[in-house]
């Protein structure tokens, strides 16, 4: 009898014992699941890799000698929030940008505790929208709150300014990329020239400052070059001269009544006609297309500048950035791989694609 209530004892006391063990585990578990959730699983936050710890982000910021920057998000969020993690903070450049130029510090406006106490800290509203703001180890402001501006340009326009009132280079990839999304949000227009081959054409036109993209194709039987340019940078005129002195501008097609008017100031009245059809080549970016760099993912400004270099046996590398560079370097290493031409595709869809392969 005694032995048996030994035995039972000692059952229930293994029990117990296991009971509890699975329980602390699981508990670990959970907090594990919860810290790595916090640290980046929130599509609010995009791609970008962030310091919790605002103290921590201004001790680094210190040794690195970078600003920081601080990111109020709501996590998880709204719409307005998702977007902008999905989007801009998605961006492989602004990614790039935010990793390498910064420290990056996120801070949850709909968290109590450290969070909380620094949105005390700048006056930020809890349940808001995305808040950017960049400053020293001092937690001083460098340039003014971005809110309410839930674009790309935004960010980079804060990037940019922050890095000059810092007196630190401005990356050639990122000033490239400002300069895009300032055309996209002016407004950009197009024109097409005619010309006796339009690989030459893609390589003469693309040089031009103020000028974005270039695309060869057809129109009336004949080579031409479509042109993508700011007009703020340089009017329609101006480029239709800079066309003609390149040998450019056999024929100008114009898109519209003012375009044909001052075309042929510049070439003559049979010199322009009404634009028609436009046909791609198959092989855009001809110089590009036949280079190892074809197959890293850039954005149609940087494309059009790198087929520029090369058409002219120049180093193209001064127009990427240090993770397109490791990449290329990536591509050169492993010739087996079947690496696919990036050339006319998405930036972001791209990298993405390449990123699997490299993993």
């Amino acid at each position: 009898m005694n032995l048996s209530k030994i035995k039972i004892g000692s059952l229930f006391l293994l029990g117990s014992i296991f009971f509890l063990f699975a329980f602390k585990s699981n508990d670990s578990q959970q907090g594990k699941t919860f810290t790595k959730m916090e640290n980046g699983n929130h599509e609010e936050l995009g791609k970008v890799i962030w310091e919790r710890d605002f103290e921590k982000g201004l001790a680094k910021s210190k040794i690195e000698n970078k600003p920081v920057f601080l990111l109020f998000q709501e996590v998880p969020g709204c719409s307005t929030c998702r977007n902008y993690g999905n989007n801009v903070l998605s961006h492989p450049q602004i990614v790039e940008a935010i990793e390498t130029l910064f420290v990056p510090v996120a801070i949850f406006n709909n968290k109590k505790g450290k969070d909380a106490a620094v949105l005390k800290m700048y006056n930020e509203p809890s349940w808001n929208n995305p808040v950017v703001r960049i400053v020293d180890a001092e937690k001083k402001n460098i340039v003014n709150r971005v809110s309410g501006n839930y674009s790309a340009l935004g960010i980079v326009h804060a990037m940019v300014f922050a890095l000059q009132k810092e007196e630190k280079e401005i990356p050639t990839y990122l000033n490239l990329l400002k300069q895009s999304l300032e055309a996209e949000v002016s407004g950009t227009e197009t024109a097409t020239f005619s010309m006796y081959c339009f690989w030459t054409g893609e390589k003469k036109l693309g040089s031009v400052g103020g000028v974005l993209e270039t695309q060869p194709g057809f129109m009336n039987e004949q080579e031409v070059v479509e042109v993508k340019y700011n007009p703020v940078l340089i009017s329609y005129g101006n480029l239709v001269e800079e066309a003609k002195q390149a040998s450019c501008a056999s024929h100008v097609y114009t898109e519209n009544q003012q375009q044909t008017s001052e075309a042929q100031k510049v070439v003559g009245k049979n010199g322009a006609s009404k634009k028609s059809r436009f046909r791609l080549d198959k092989e855009p970016k001809y110089y590009l297309s036949k280079s190892i760099y074809r197959y890293v993912p850039m954005t149609q400004f940087q494309a059009t500048k790198v087929n520029v270099k090369i058409g002219n046996g120049q180093s193209p590398d001064e127009y990427l950035s240090p993770r397109q560079l490791e990449l290329l370097n990536v591509i050169k290493n492993n010739p087996k791989r079947k690496w696919k031409s990036a050339i006319n595709v998405d930036l972001v869809k791209a990298w993405e694609k390449i990123e699997k392969m490299k993993a």
